[in-house]
């Protein structure tokens, strides 16, 4: 069974850093299976979105132009464990942080998207004031 644990969120003034970290466990990396995660939040009255995600054991990283040249995505596969650089962070980052696995195809086009995950965490709050 899959566990995703996040930490590291928390309030930060504006133009301050935070990063986030997400545990993961339960689902072992093979190079004939890869697999996704990404970062997803939901600011409060909005619908959750895609931040940034990665391909696990190499590939590309994927942002959304929101956050592009201020968050970073990495991976630490020793320790399974993903994170989150937040840089430059403005009240609009405000939300709670999901952490989230695609154990399917995990097609590029659609990684910040919901429908390619199957695990997620039970999310950090991240507030910017």
């Amino acid at each position: 069974q899959v566990q995703l644990v996040e930490s590291g969120g928390g309030s930060v003034q504006a133009g301050g850093s935070l990063r986030l970290a997400c545990a993961q466990s339960g689902y072992s990396y093979s190079t004939e299976r890869r697999y996704c995660m990404g970062w997803f939040r939901q600011a409060p009255g909005k619908e959750r979105e895609g931040v940034a995600a990665v391909y696990i054991g190499g590939g590309s990283a994927y942002y959304a132009d929101s956050v592009k040249g201020r968050f970073t995505i990495s991976q630490d596969n020793d320790k399974n464990t993903l994170y989150l650089q937040m840089n430059n962070l403005t009240p609009e980052d405000t939300g709670v942080y999901y952490c989230a696995l695609g154990g399917g195809y995990c097609y590029t086009s659609r990684l910040l998207t919901e429908i390619e995950y199957t695990d997620w965490g039970q999310g950090t709050q991240v507030t910017v004031s």
